[in-house]
């Protein structure tokens, strides 16, 4: 066994501290970055009161560096596993690949009851739950988004709603007699017209104009009318 001198041991106590010193502050920087996207994320989603836990694998320490160090997104789709990577940018810097596993609750809509394929839900069908949506890239946060949807399947009590789970009533189907609806400051033109295809709120769909049999695209509002979508200046 090789005895160092006590200078020896301290120089290299230095190091190792000076090593892991490096390698808890990229570590911060990547832990920053990877919240920076979830927030991203989960702002776009709609999701509420979002809690988000952290943890950051790597499979060595980074080494130190002397340059600033670059921290780069490469895979951000799975919160349980988002792969970033650190440069340093020393002229002849390392690359580290880092993988972070975050957890993510959320209050979301959750069904109050069971619900049977093809049923129009409404608001005793749904209530508000904080659930692990870490995978489940498609909850829905607001009860109001999945009022008046169908159920696409069977919904077991106490499930977190999804928008694949759901589907938008058709409000217009093919071969209907709709009500053309056209508003433009403050004046309103209504008309009669079929329409050529069927479509749920929100859907484009086409229209045959009953009075000049012209075809046009309008956009379905509600039950049995719709409105257009070309014209310059309607309300849509």
């Amino acid at each position: 066994m090789i005895a160092f001198p006590r200078a020896t041991s301290f120089i290299v106590s230095c190091l190792l501290c000076a090593t892991t010193e490096a390698a808890q502050s990229i570590s911060l920087q990547i832990e920053q970055a990877a919240r920076g996207q979830i927030d991203k994320q989960l702002q776009a989603s709609g999701l509420a009161e979002p809690q988000i836990e952290l943890s950051v694998v790597s499979a060595r320490p980074a080494p130190p560096c002397s340059a600033p160090v670059a921290i780069e997104a490469l895979d951000t789709r799975q919160y349980a596993r988002m792969r970033f990577v650190a440069r340093c940018l020393e002229p002849r810097g390392w690359k580290h690949d880092f993988v972070v596993r975050a957890r993510i609750t959320a209050v979301v809509a959750v069904t109050a009851m069971s619900l049977r394929n093809n049923e129009v839900l409404t608001d005793e069908h749904i209530t508000l739950e904080r659930r692990d949506v870490t995978q489940v890239a498609d909850a829905i946060g607001a009860p109001e988004a999945a009022v008046g949807q169908t159920s696409r399947r069977s919904l077991r009590a106490g499930e977190i709603l999804r928008t694949s789970s759901l589907t938008s009533p058709l409000m217009v189907k093919r071969g209907d007699q709709v009500l053309m609806l056209a508003r433009h400051e403050g004046i309103e033109i209504s008309m009669g017209g079929e329409a050529l295809d069927a479509g749920a709120r929100g859907a484009t769909v086409r229209v045959r104009n009953a009075a000049s049999g012209q075809v046009v695209r309008m956009r379905v509002t509600g039950a049995g009318t719709v409105e257009p979508v070309d014209v310059p200046g309607i309300s849509r």
